[in-house]
């Protein structure tokens, strides 16, 4: 009787001979070899590296995809230009699911062609991370869509605060509150996954600096396009597997990038593709609804303040989260003392404070010797752009009265604690008729008031202009 071996049988050359792949498909950072001006490659064909946009892919996904062809050319029906109005029938108003309205015998084909090839966009969530300030900064995102992608409906996830900030966004259609940086429940976890998978996403944006476990929230949601910024670190280990487009910002800290903090997603969506040429980049700008405005007038009326005949002066010294400060700069209040002397040269115009909760109310009178002052309680970004919007001016800290301001293009004073920072957060400050005064110390309590007092001259050619 034959005795059976047990031992394994030999492997075959196969294993014992792998393939050869190249060692770039199993690094996380793959190196590129970028032909210099002293090299000739013998193929005429443009390596994808050196055209711009054409971003190589997570080789770990698929270890033979390069990118899109430069070669490649486009020109049947649904794959040049830009998308057109979208062409779905209306809801059923009666309804309670909110399902479309079709003729009958009408053949029921919503997904256009170019909805896969050309990459359309016909609804968009964009998860914002942070307060008022970085949601105020996202507008030229929204923007951006609605110039790139005709027809299309913008939704928001942002924090309770960052809420408030799309009633001056008539581009929005929903906004829900859900706080990206937060820790919600499970039941609640589970709820916005399901929400986002019924509205049928074709593009997620996340300003949220993803993980592992934030980029397979996104994953779950089930849209088309997942784009989001990752962690400049090894906590990003994992997120780019699941998500279709990444963005490293140079910071943890996403708002110290300061008014171009989302540059990087707006290069992106701006990009030249399918003949379309580069979309240029919107500035910031905020509608005001006629309520909102009588509702602002009404309060400032009652604080002794005339349409155009006031100075809007934001940023006091308090602990309450309707400060409406960026996350990029923390050092961004200024004590009570410090505004009494800027308070005392404004001349023919009068000093309106505003104050983001009822107890600074007695402080601001107790401080504040002059006693032709006015203080308007105001927490939201909306009432605090319609007090802009009918004043003289803006003198303030780096908080969003600022950017508000200019978004309302109104001359403002801007106090920043160093020159760094201004430059950060209001660049080209001369075109927005605003002028940055920075501390010398770098701190932003040893401000030069003197030089605060030299600038309110803006205001006076702005009146003499009126």
């Amino acid at each position: 009787m034959a005795s059976t071996s047990l031992l394994p049988k030999t492997i075959s050359p196969f294993l014992t001979n792998p393939p050869s792949l190249p060692s770039t498909h199993f690094t996380t950072k793959p190196s590129f070899f970028i032909p210099s001006a002293d090299h000739h490659l013998p193929c005429t064909r443009k390596p994808s590296i050196l055209t711009p946009y054409a971003k190589k892919k997570n080789p770990w996904i698929d270890i033979f995809d390069d990118g899109e062809d430069p070669d490649m050319e486009y020109g049947s029906l649904f794959v040049d230009g830009k998308q057109d109005e979208d062409t779905r029938p209306v809801d059923n108003p009666n309804n309670p699911y909110g399902f479309l309205k079709f003729p009958k015998g009408y053949n029921v084909e919503v997904a256009q062609l170019g909805l896969k090839i050309r990459g359309d966009v016909r609804r968009c969530c964009c998860m914002v991370s942070g307060g008022v300030y970085e949601n105020l900064l996202f507008f030229p995102v929204i923007q951006m869509l609605k110039d790139r992608y005709p027809g299309i409906l913008v939704d928001v996830l942002a924090s309770d605060r960052g809420k408030q900030c799309y009633e001056l966004n008539k581009n929005v259609r929903w906004a829900n509150v859900y706080d990206p940086d937060g820790d919600p429940e499970p039941a609640i976890y589970t709820d916005m996954i399901g929400v986002l998978k019924n509205r049928y996403y074709d593009l997620i944006l996340s300003t949220k600096l993803a993980g592992l476990g934030h980029a397979s929230f996104m994953f779950m949601s089930s849209a088309r396009d997942k784009v989001s910024y990752i962690y400049p670190n090894v906590n990003a280990a994992g997120a780019g597997l699941l998500l279709t487009e990444t963005f490293t910002p140079d910071s943890p800290n996403l708002s110290e990038g300061g008014y171009h903090m989302y540059h990087q997603m707006l290069d992106w969506l701006g990009r030249p593709i399918y003949n379309v040429p580069r979309q240029p980049v919107p500035p910031l700008r905020v509608s005001l609804s006629r309520k909102l405005k009588e509702y602002v007038e009404a309060k400032y009326r009652a604080a002794g303040a005339e349409k155009g005949k006031y100075i809007v002066i934001h940023g006091i010294e308090s602990d309450s989260k309707a400060s409406m400060q960026s996350r990029g700069d923390t050092d961004s209040l200024l004590p009570l003392e410090v505004w009494d002397q800027i308070a005392d040269a404004m001349g023919g115009f009068k000093p309106v404070f505003v104050i983001p909760h009822e107890k600074e109310r007695e402080n601001v009178e107790e401080i504040i010797y002059n006693e032709d002052i006015g203080i308007v309680f105001i927490t939201t970004p909306g009432q605090l752009a319609a007090l802009i919007n009918d004043s003289a001016g803006v003198i303030a800290t780096n908080t969003a009265a600022i950017q508000l301001a200019n978004a309302r293009e109104k001359p403002s004073i801007a106090l920043f604690g160093s020159e760094e920072k201004g430059q950060i957060f209001v660049p080209n400050a001369e075109e927005k008729k605003c002028i940055i005064v920075s501390s010398k110390t770098g701190k932003l309590k040893d401000i030069d008031v003197g030089a605060v007092k030299q600038a309110m001259q803006i205001f006076d050619m702005s009146l003499a202009l009126v």
